[in-house]
């Protein structure tokens, strides 16, 4: 975390200089303003967060509940998400009060017997070791809470607005803010008023009976998997083993349970299979008391049994699986015509079966996807056209996952008898790691992710995947860290050289390749620095450029590295020693990322996806590339 740029802080310096619309925030939602986020969801919440660090775009959530959530549905926290967290400041703080999922048992009828079952299986939960960040279990509405807290700690200061209730929008295609929203208030003295607001854009992440959906005339299509399960987060006595690790148990009955432990050490969830469904039996299934969960749970364990003693919630659902067409209101036969105003988001856009702990997480990606978008377009940074990858990349993102879906909980209803592998669910388990975990996302060539010509020159950072981070040395303090975790989620691309076989302290005349290209970046008129960073702007304002030398720490001064590493930040105009970085000792980013000895730049996202893949050489690719993301600086 870097701080006292801006001057001395004695405070939490997680609270940054307040800005914008934070210095004169109206306290009630305004009739007008840039961005409505309408549900306070992760979709909504990660939106909201990302928005909040553009403190010249006016942003408001708004919630039809009187304050924020109590208990949340959601409690899986795969890897990717809490990857996401660390970029919004609380990864370690949630990563200390969560559950860490580490191992998953399986259970199975006893070949012995049939009626009873025992432990056939015990994986590792992340068996190809593809991240550095734990799986976690934590109730959603601390997640959402750490959200709240980053929002207000942001130079917008923003807040949601509690007690506002989303009715319908009418697009007018006029003036400033071309969308009409009704609203009503559902609390405290205003409760029952109705108004309109008008905005630039919507965001609809009000959940699967979204209303947004509904006005902008999409619907949820897919089908129902006539299965149902009752679910319950409880306290409860029990001799089951393995009641603190995550187990699926399938027993000879043809019933069976997810089990999954809650952060606290004492609470825990089971997903109980209440069998078939069909039509008529729809409306019956849907009225199965707790009781009789509970009694199915324990016919599922035997011989081992569960006395629930307290229900922190519970609930009885079918698993479905259904999709909208697009994520926008801009028709297909108008897409790239058109600049969407309405997007819609989580589940109000795609619904699944919650038991591959998916629901939240890809949501959150859907939020962080969208966030740095608007915050670009509205602010004036980049072209109205950015607008549209965010259905184009995150539908077919929802499509892989409704796919991967069917198939995990189709294999977690089937009884024991009718696998032909009496190991397929935990192989299958161990097989697809990579897609719940959140690391099989690929974006196609874009406006924003370029083509894979040179992709050879970082075989470890493909084009279009997250960026995967590696242990480096900052070399102004010696500090080994992850290099990945030092972007936050502050709007600006990441643009990481790495430095041919040289170091800054060449003697005087020689010049390395590096070295040319970061003179070119800090003086030609053409670097995107310079091309696209306003004349009253730091140099960083936009593009957080950072080294990494083949060489130990020990071996050059960093006082020696180019300028354009080391820029000039605050109002102070301080130098940012933090950018030039060496291999560390035990793991030479440049042999575990296949990087070119010859070195490479590498283009990431503010939603940390590599968005292209560049030799040192290829400068002018560089500034074509930006050149279509960004508009000129005035």
């Amino acid at each position: 975390m870097e701080f006292h740029h801006h001057g001395y802080v004695s405070t939490d310096p997680r609270v940054q200089p307040i800005a914008g619309i934070g210095k004169d925030r109206p306290a009630e939602l305004p009739d007008e303003m840039d961005v409505l986020i309408v549900g306070t969801g992760p979709a909504g919440m990660i939106t909201a967060a990302q928005l909040a660090m553009y403190p010249d775009v006016h942003t408001r959530i708004i919630e039809r509940r009187p304050g924020r959530l109590e208990v949340g549905q959601a409690d899986g926290i795969q890897a990717r998400s809490v990857e996401t967290f660390q970029a919004f400041t609380f990864a370690n703080q949630l990563t200390s009060e969560a559950y860490h999922l580490t191992e998953m048992a399986f259970w199975k009828p006893d070949p012995q017997n049939p009626k009873n079952i025992v432990r056939a299986a015990q994986k590792v939960d992340d068996p190809q070791g593809i991240s550095e960040f734990p799986h976690l279990i934590v109730n959603q509405a601390r997640i959402l809470d750490y959200f709240a807290q980053f929002m207000l700690n942001s130079p917008s200061r923003m807040t949601p607005d509690y007690g506002i209730e989303f009715l319908s929008l009418t697009d007018t295609g006029e003036g400033d803010y071309p969308v009409e929203v009704r609203v009503r208030h559902t609390a405290a003295e205003r409760e029952g008023e109705e108004r309109i607001i008008r905005v630039k854009y919507v965001l609809g992440a009000d959940g699967a009976r979204s209303g947004v959906r509904e006005s902008i005339g999409l619907k949820l299509d897919g089908t129902q998997a006539n299965h149902a399960w009752g679910v319950m987060d409880v306290l409860a006595t029990t001799d089951f083993p393995d009641i603190r690790l995550k187990s699926a148990i399938q027993s000879n009955s043809g019933g069976s349970i997810l089990l999954i432990p809650r952060e606290g050490g004492h609470l825990f969830r089971m997903y109980v299979d209440l069998g078939e469904v069909t039509k008529e039996r729809a409306g019956e299934i849907r009225k199965t008391t707790l009781d009789e969960v509970v009694e199915r749970a324990n016919e599922i364990l035997h011989p081992y049994t569960v006395d629930v003693k307290h229900v922190a919630w519970n609930s009885v659902y079918e698993v479905g699986h259904r999709l909208t067409d697009r994520f926008d209101d801009v028709p297909a036969d108008l897409t790239g015509e058109r600049t969407p105003r309405v997007f819609i988001a989580g589940d109000a856009c795609h619904t699944h079966s919650a038991k591959a702990g998916q629901g939240m997480n890809v949501s959150l990606q859907d939020g962080f996807n969208l966030g740095w978008k608007l915050g670009q377009v509205v602010s004036g940074r980049s072209p109205e056209a950015l607008l549209s990858t965010y259905s184009q990349e995150r539908q077919v993102v929802a499509q892989n996952l409704i796919d991967f879906d069917k198939e995990w909980s189709t294999m977690m209803a089937k009884r024991p008898e009718d696998f032909e592998n009496p190991a397929e669910l935990e192989e299958f388990y161990d097989k697809t790691f990579e897609f719940p975990a959140g690391f099989m996302t690929e974006y196609e060539p874009s406006m924003i992710t370029g083509s894979t010509d040179h992709q050879d020159s970082a075989t470890g950072f493909p084009i279009g995947k997250r960026f995967k981070s590696e242990r480096v040395v900052r070399v102004c303090d010696t500090n080994p860290l992850q290099l990945g975790h030092q972007a936050t989620a502050d709007g600006r691309w990441r643009i990481y050289a790495f430095a041919c076989d040289s170091t800054p302290d060449a003697p005087a005349g020689e010049t390395s390749a590096i070295r040319r290209w970061a003179q070119w970046m800090d003086e030609s008129a053409d670097s995107p620095v310079n091309r696209f960073t306003a004349a009253d702007e730091d140099r960083s304002a936009l593009f957080d450029i950072k080294v990494t030398y083949q060489r130990k720490h020990t071996d050059f001064e960093v006082m020696n590295a180019p300028k354009i590493f080391t820029p000039e930040v605050g109002p102070y105009q301080v130098v940012d020693l933090n950018n030039v970085f060496s291999i560390h000792p035990d793991y030479d980013i440049f042999d575990e990322r296949g990087i070119s000895r010859d070195g490479a730049v590498v283009i990431v996202r503010p939603d940390q996806y590599v968005a292209h893949v560049l030799p040192l050489g290829a400068r002018e690719e560089l500034t074509d590339f930006f050149a279509g993301v960004f508009n000129d600086a005035d």
